[in-house]
């Protein structure tokens, strides 16, 4: 059997057969069943044209038909590039144009016109979009031309995907992924988390994103039932819990603050957790306890990136799980902790530094971006990651911040990172956002945005007196706002950057305490 994404489900199918796979909102496929009907998807796809090799596009919400896709792609021996299905028609047109699709399956009601491709769109496309097929027709398709198709050979080197970071400076960047590299990755997550067969697992994480597809590939992996939700929906998740004996969820912070903030919490038995994942952002030690304590279940932090092909740093489920450290690195990757400005200088122990990983999960590159990769990759193999972090005496890593996020004031270096998890201690507050705004005297200063937990209450001065007792006085922001949600992106991650209108005040310093 080949070593690759394509044949992962195939060889569980075999495995684990007539056991449930995925259960969504539409319905329920056994390992066998899913496993058919993306091998009916992969022989449409070659009637159609497509080739090993060629790129297309996944662009639908969580659901069976993503998932039956997403394997049906890799099985034809193409290349597939997902797309969240929040993003824009504009914004999927430019993956579209860049990495030079063939096809693309496109959401309900959509319509995809890339000037710079041929493009067949699959799904329900509107009436008189040129080049439209239906998703179940494809199937049919394959279904009636399966005795004529073979399997192509895939090789762990080739191209498995290639994902579009998140773009929040110009133009997003397509990482390329391997099989071999995604491959790895889901074992050692599986082996990090203990993942096994009788596991149940509720995600409402994007498919189409790194993290959630690390989710779906470790499930099918390690022949686990995984409950995929079609997105955020804090009922959904605790009674989706309750309902299947989820035995492990995973999400990013946001999701588990707002588990938080559901009245009724307690009245649902969440007994079958024994583990709870989260990702994406770092949270205050005082909501990581509280969540331990209202889910009952150990929450354990993880660290990851696109260019990783899912998780870079994690904490092992059969030994100690500090709250407030990302973990520790992967089995057979390496890691550095290195002078920003001089990188092949590492600095001293419990120093902050910049992360630098190598290892068989790293990408290839950037998709048609020769200089793009060389600034992130140097000649040895080390990836750049942008996150600042230290490590203590048991190698355990703590995130810092994202180098961009720095924000200088006055001649001081401040992590917006660390004044949001000093004000989310603050027992009021649910969550808070620190960016930078300009100002004549100090360069920049410090803003916050903050959301207030349901039923409490405080002012601007209350948040600067909790302040003032836990933060150096040149990090205490100069700007307090309150918000009924913080902005988020496509995974519930929250977002810093805002369009300059919303983060610049052209007198700042009256607005300051």
């Amino acid at each position: 059997m080949q070593p690759a994404i394509g044949n992962l489900l195939e060889q569980s199918a075999r495995r684990f057969g007539t056991k449930a796979a995925l259960v969504t909102s539409e319905r329920t496929l056994t390992f066998t069943e899913l496993d058919r009907l993306s091998t009916r998807l992969a022989a449409g796809l070659a009637d159609a044209g497509v080739r090993p090799g060629d790129r297309v596009t996944l662009w639908l919400e969580n659901g069976w038909r993503w998932v039956v896709a997403y394997f049906g792609i890799l099985r034809a021996g193409a290349v597939v590039n997902p797309a969240n299905s929040l993003l824009t028609v504009d914004e999927v047109e430019y993956m579209v144009a860049d990495c030079g699709a063939r096809v693309a399956f496109v959401r309900p009601g959509k319509s995809l016109n890339p000037r710079s491709t041929a493009l067949t769109c699959i799904g329900d496309p509107p009436l008189g979009q040129a080049g439209g097929t239906r998703f179940d027709n494809l199937l049919e398709r394959g279904a009636s031309g399966l005795h004529r198709w073979t399997a192509p050979r895939v090789n762990p080197t080739d191209t498995c995907s290639i994902f579009y970071t998140s773009g929040t400076t110009g133009f997003p960047k397509g990482a390329i992924l391997r099989h071999e590299s995604v491959l790895m990755n889901c074992a050692m997550t599986s082996l990090m988390h203990g993942l096994h067969a009788e596991d149940t697992v509720v995600t409402a994480l994007p498919c189409a994103h790194v993290y959630g597809n690390v989710v779906l590939n470790s499930a099918i992996l390690a022949g686990i039932t995984l409950v995929l939700l079609p997105r955020l929906d804090e009922k959904a998740i605790l009674e989706a819990v309750e309902r299947y004996r989820a035995t492990v969820l995973q999400g990013v912070p946001s999701m588990y603050l707002a588990l938080l903030n559901v009245a009724d919490l307690e009245r649902f038995d969440l007994g079958s957790l024994r583990l709870c994942t989260v990702g994406g952002q770092g949270m205050a030690i005082s909501k990581m306890q509280e969540i331990e304590q209202r889910l009952r279940c150990p929450l354990v932090e993880l660290w990851g990136m696109t260019e990783l092909s899912g998780l870079g740093t994690t904490h092992p489920y059969n030994g100690p799980s500090k709250l407030g450290s990302i973990g520790i690195p992967l089995p057979f990757s390496e890691i550095r902790i290195a002078d920003p400005d001089a990188t092949e200088r590492d600095v001293a122990p419990f120093e902050v530094g910049e992360l630098l990983v190598r290892g068989p999960h790293v990408m290839d590159g950037y998709y048609n971006k020769p200089a793009e990769t060389a600034a992130a990759i140097d000649s040895r193999g080390w990836l750049r990651t942008g996150d600042l972090v230290r490590r203590d005496e048991r190698g355990y890593l703590y995130l810092v911040d994202r180098i961009k996020d720095v924000i200088l004031s006055g001649g001081y270096t401040i992590y917006p990172a660390e004044v949001e998890r000093v004000i989310a201690h603050f027992d009021p507050v649910s969550a808070a956002l620190a960016v930078p705004v300009d100002d004549e005297l100090r360069g920049q200063i410090v803003k916050v945005t903050i959301v207030l937990r349901p039923g409490h209450s405080c002012t601007s001065e209350d948040v600067l007196a909790h302040c003032r007792e836990h933060l150096a006085a040149f990090k205490i922001p100069r700007v307090v706002e309150f918000a009924d949600r913080l902005p988020t992106g496509h995974t519930g991650k929250v977002m810093r950057r805002q369009p300059p209108a919303l983060q610049t005040f052209t007198t700042p310093r009256q607005r300051s305490r």
